[in-house]
């Protein structure tokens, strides 16, 4: 049948054992490799994966229409990420591996109505589920690993600490956090800085959790949570950071973005941006990701980014782009998610546990093989805003290393 051929096209590293929906059994063999095998439990599988491989497959798992036999879901999509990736240029390529879509902006269109329920969709799930698999502080972006033996609480305070070193901060300067999350950076900044802090939210759970946690650390006059759009706010600020926030934008409101990051700064200003990326050039999210995960969401490459920056007239002062710092992240996700299954099924169910553990192992194989990373931007409004090399980064993260640990 089509399917079989299209697995023989793909399969050219390990093994994948297939059991159709009628029960019969097919292997795909190529050089030597990991072992998986599949079973399709619906027959309607075998005409969907034809047309939609990118959502089907990722939705019948979900679903529990495909099950894994022998290996793990992590084996299975690693299997394939390994094949995709030696895939020749051509249709079959850009048909399994995406490619830019005509309707990327349209699914990308996130005025502030529509990016509030966005927010919603993914950021208003139950307050216990991010307790159970994120770091104490509850940080829900890429932390930052100079050690490979460090665990996960070290490497996401090694990114508060990393942030706040580009942000070269003063004490009793104003500060901005557009996607403040949880609050955790917005409390770091003001308890090791000194500095006074609005964080912006669109997530009515978020806002409550940080809005009580800097009443408990005694910061309540030094740090407040709004639940307000970046384009709604008002104001000059002496330093801007957003961390993971900047993927939720679109493609379609990048200049309104740097222009209001522009207006809010004073005029030796210092901002900060970090997010995804993808080190491939222009894409689209992937299509079941955007359908049950991040609506509106998409990863930009650098080449989308720095001629919005170029024409807002900021100055780029510093580009860091890490790797495999965010593969570890989802890595270290993914087996707490997995420890607390049982707990996790209780609050929700089965399925979205698959779901769940699906966007997890994806997340973490994009970042292994599929070209995505983490980009750090410092911008300023003013050439001398910022010292002429970097050696005050290191000098203020080795300063700070000590009080932060044990703060921690």
């Amino acid at each position: 049948m089509l399917l079989t051929r299209l697995f023989e096209r793909i399969i050219t590293i390990g093994r994948l054992r297939v059991v159709d929906a009628y029960g019969r059994s097919t292997t795909f063999d190529g050089s030597p490799g990991p072992s998986v095998a599949i079973r399709f439990h619906d027959s309607a599988l075998h005409r969907k994966l034809l047309v939609r491989p990118r959502l089907f497959l990722p939705e019948a798992y979900m679903e529990g229409t495909l099950t894994i036999e022998e290996g793990s879901l992590y084996d299975f999509i690693d299997l394939l990420a390994a094949n995709l990736e030696g895939l020749p240029e051509g249709f079959l390529g850009r048909f399994l591996n995406g490619s830019v879509g005509v309707l990327r902006r349209l699914h990308q269109y996130n005025p502030v109505s529509r990016a509030a329920r966005n927010t919603a969709h993914h950021y208003d799930l139950s307050d216990r589920l991010y307790e159970l698999f994120l770091d104490h502080d509850r940080q829900y972006s890429c932390a930052y690993f100079c050690d490979s033996g460090e665990d996960l609480d070290t490497a996401q305070l090694n990114k508060k600490r990393h942030i706040a070193a580009k942000l070269l901060t003063r004490p009793g300067q104003r500060v901005l956090d557009i996607g403040s999350g949880w609050g955790g950076l917005a409390l770091y900044l003001a308890s090791e800085c000194g500095v006074d802090v609005t964080g912006l939210t669109l997530s009515a759970e978020q806002h409550r959790v940080a809005v009580r946690r800097a009443a408990a650390a005694g910061l309540s006059d030094r740090v407040r949570f709004h639940l307000r759009d970046y384009r709604q706010e008002f104001g000059h600020y002496d330093r801007i950071v957003s961390v993971g926030m900047f993927e939720h934008v679109g493609l379609n409101h990048y200049d309104a973005f740097f222009a209001q990051l522009k207006s809010l700064l004073v005029p030796d200003g210092v901002a900060l941006l970090h997010s995804i990326g993808r080190m491939d050039g222009p894409g689209s999210t992937h299509p079941w990701i955007r359908k049950y995960i991040f609506p509106g969401g998409y990863f930009p490459a650098l080449s989308e980014v720095l001629p919005v920056v170029e024409r807002s007239k900021l100055w780029v002062t510093d580009v860091e782009i890490l790797r495999l710092h965010y593969a570890e992240t989802l890595k270290s996700w993914r087996q707490r998610f997995e420890r607390n299954r049982d707990r996790l099924r209780a609050i929700y169910d089965e399925r979205f546990c698959r779901m769940w553990e699906m966007y997890l192992v994806g997340s973490e194989v994009a970042f292994r093989r599929g070209g995505c990373m983490v980009f750090q931007m410092q911008l300023a409004k003013a050439v001398d805003s910022v010292p002429m090399t970097r050696d005050y980064m290191l000098d203020w993260e080795r300063e700070h290393s000590g009080a932060s640990d044990r703060a921690a």
